[in-house]
């Protein structure tokens, strides 16, 4: 949901009481306020309704008791500490870098160390030059709130920089210009650019950037978001943005049918004398309307833009050199293909095949001078290959190690590519791969952590769901622990918008395995471990596909005597509500505890939610019939059912949170309180400086994880987690 891959969110921190403290008050209960909507003849009736105007003073009230009660809950476990303590020595073990931008021998990235809450921003000159420091967003912090970078884009010659910085992960950014070499800030501070995609031109001057609509006194929740349009800023023109050249966009010309969505942005390369228009449902890699325009005709609304691709061509990434567009599509190859075609005569029906659909997944790609660095995806595996323009030639690039290798930079004007290698059991690396040698070259931007992983051992299974498919189910533990039916488990799912749950290695987990637990995850419909026939076999009318292959990965879990459904907790995130959601409605009794974390629960009311509209192409609409089904199966809210007995469940919210409001989860804890017979805690914790996890401080995650362990090895029975 405007890139809605799994983000661990953070907590509000209070005072730990001591263990033998006196129990907590009991938290409010919400009192029921029934209101019924009738949708194509379906009677829904819904409790808490009036959770939707978070401004209500009495709804304010019972979101922070709740939001105490849980708080005191969880530090009044004995266990909570010394877990947390673990996960912090854990954590600082590992350097994290990510987002790395190459500008010719200029590399930046955003890296975090040990002792750093949130990323900085750096940059060096070449892999082996010094490093230095440009942006610290610790200090653009507050007293009551912490700040994060949500976007920055350097320049094509590397000497200035654009980006966004906002308050306590609310990703309400202001665009802002940096000076690299005096570290000046312009006086450029353009507002409502929230998650903006900017892309300068080569002129290094100017550049094009989107922003949302200013809002007025009468405008929908739902339009916050929405049809965001394109303007091109001259460097000391217009600060404010105010006055820009509007230059695309849904509405900006009469003549230029754009379809709706969240956003349309412009792109353009310092190779290619085009531009490419991109009109999207939400920003993420879902299919695309692309235009395409000489970068000397931009003039306003008057731009020759020309439609080259619509939504049914199914194009999902693209990038311009020179005189030709490559880009993937999954039109006719479910496992995707890369196909290129030249920009003079851009007749998609007549591109060229650079790499035609097979076997493997074709996950990403980008350009560099020498070739196409393409990721393949096989089973669990995924490998880099490298490519010659035409197709004709190709090789796998060669790495240390197998696991999930991805492209993490390149730059088209440049040759080679740097390359990010990470697995279950394998910390992360930085590979820089050099064509000349054919050899790959260990980067010190990301330091090996200081962890012994040797006792570590995953495996990856096939599960057979309800209907036959085979499902694979990726499972991390010790090498020794028995499968005795007692480990403690936790199993993760995502399902959504084709989105895969690639093996990743972190420090954290080791707080749970090295105490014999197992992490596991459940690669469900929904995502794209298969290609897009494996996403499509999980949205809208076949959504419970995800849930139904969540389930059954957990019924594999205890027939195979790993565990037994009072050790296993099912654990869900953002979208990923909507799976542990029907994990809890559908199958209560396969799990000991449920952990929802700034999930989709009220998938009927989503749409009204500034992040509702952009996500329909995903999840579907109310407003239409068929729409109405699909969302209403899905809607965990809508299935809980009163008696039923329930088990332990952990919700987690942020205030600020962007993408899935906080109501949505509160309603969700209020209706299951009032609804669980099984005796067992519901709890719901809000952080009031955090929002959908983006931008959260690096303690507030570490906390955030040690609630979730700390909270189901209570709930399984470990002596170290009972309250006195």
């Amino acid at each position: 949901m405007r890139s809605s891959r799994f983000c661990p969110t953070a907590l509000l921190v209070l005072a730990i009481p001591l263990a033998n403290a006196a129990p907590p008050a009991p938290p409010p209960v919400a009192p029921v306020k029934p209101v019924t909507r009738d949708y194509f003849g379906t009677v829904v009736t819904d409790n808490y309704a009036y959770f939707e105007d978070l401004k209500d003073p009495q709804v304010q009230a019972w979101m922070k008791g709740q939001a105490d009660y849980a708080r005191a809950v969880l530090d009044s476990l004995p266990g909570r500490r010394p877990l947390l303590e673990r996960i912090t020595v854990l954590d600082k073990s590992q350097v994290a870098v990510f987002n790395v931008q190459q500008r010719g021998q200029r590399y930046f990235y955003q890296k975090r160390l040990p002792q750093d809450q949130i990323a900085k921003l750096y940059y060096r000159d070449g892999l082996d030059g010094a490093e230095h420091l440009l942006l610290d967003p610790a200090k653009f912090g507050t007293t009551a709130a912490h700040a994060a970078l949500d976007f920055y884009a350097p320049s094509w010659d590397g000497q200035l920089l654009a980006y966004g910085a906002s308050l306590g992960g609310s990703e309400e950014s202001t665009l802002r210009v940096l000076e690299i070499a005096g570290k000046r800030t312009f006086e450029e501070a353009i507002d409502r650019t929230s998650l903006s995609v900017v892309s300068w031109a080569p002129d290094n001057r100017s550049f094009f950037y989107f922003r949302y609509n200013e809002p007025t006194p009468d405008m929908k929740p739902s339009e916050r978001l929405y049809n965001a349009r394109t303007y091109r800023h001259v460097l000391g023109e217009h600060v404010k943005g105010d006055g820009d050249q509007l230059v695309f966009g849904h509405g900006v010309s009469a003549s230029l049918d754009v379809p709706v969505g969240q956003g349309t942005y412009v792109l353009v390369w310092p190779d290619s004398p085009y531009a490419l228009a991109v009109a999207n449902q939400n920003l993420d890699q879902n299919p695309s309307t692309l235009y395409v325009a000489r970068l000397d005709s931009i003039n306003g609304a008057a731009t020759p833009w020309r439609k080259i691709a619509d939504v049914s061509d199914e194009v999902t990434q693209f990038q311009a050199q020179g005189e030709y567009l490559y880009f993937l599509t999954s039109k006719g190859a479910s496992r995707f293909k890369l196909a290129r075609l030249p920009l003079a005569q851009p007749d998609l029906a007549h591109a060229s095949a650079v790499l035609p659909d097979s076997a493997v997944v074709l996950t990403g790609f980008n350009l560099a001078s020498d070739a196409v660095y393409v990721s393949a995806r096989d089973g669990a595996i995924t490998r880099v290959l490298r490519v010659s323009a035409d197709g004709a030639k190709q090789q796998e690039v060669s790495t240390p190690f197998t696991g999930v290798a991805t492209i993490a930079s390149t730059d088209s004007r440049e040759s080679g590519a740097l390359l990010d290698l990470t697995g279950w059991t394998e910390p992360e690396r930085l590979y820089r791969y050099d064509p000349a040698g054919n050899a790959t070259h260990l980067s010190d931007i990301l330091p090996l952590p200081k962890i012994d992983t040797s006792q570590l051992t995953s495996e990856e299974v096939l599960v057979t769901s309800y209907d036959g498919t085979r499902v694979p189910l990726s499972i991390v533990r010790q090498k020794n622990a028995p499968r005795d039916g007692t480990r403690p488990t936790i199993l993760f799912g995502y399902g959504a918008y084709g989105l895969s749950y690639d093996a990743y290695f972190s420090p954290i987990f080791l707080a749970w395995i090295e105490r014999g637990g197992i992490i596991a995850v459940a690669h469900v419909r929904g995502g794209g471990e298969y290609g897009e026939d494996w996403h499509r076999g999980g949205e809208k009318l076949t959504k419970l596909n995800t849930v139904f292959d969540f389930n059954a990965c957990a019924e594999y879990l205890i027939a195979q005597h790993y565990t037994a459904p009072k050790y296993l907790a099912g654990q869900g995130a953002s979208a990923g509500g909507i799976l542990i959601g029907g994990a809890l409605t559908w199958r209560p009794d396969l799990y000991g505890v449920i952990l929802d974390l700034v999930g989709l629960t009220d998938t009927l009311r989503f749409e009204i939610t500034p992040n509702g509209p952009p996500n329909t192409g995903e999840m579907g609409s109310v407003k239409t019939e068929e729409g109405f089904h699909g969302l209403y199966a899905m809607s965990a809210y809508a299935h809980v059912r009163d008696g039923t007995r329930y088990p332990a469940v952990l919700l987690h919210t942020g205030a600020n949170d962007p993408r899935v409001d906080p109501w949505i989860i509160a309603k969700m804890a209020a209706r299951l309180q009032a609804a669980t017979s099984s005796g067992k805690p519901v709890l719901l914790d809000v952080d009031y400086d955090a929002g959908h996890g983006i931008g959260s401080q690096r303690e507030q995650t570490r906390k955030l994880w040690a609630d979730q362990m700390a909270f189901s090895l209570w709930q399984f029975g470990d002596p170290d987690f009972q309250p006195q």
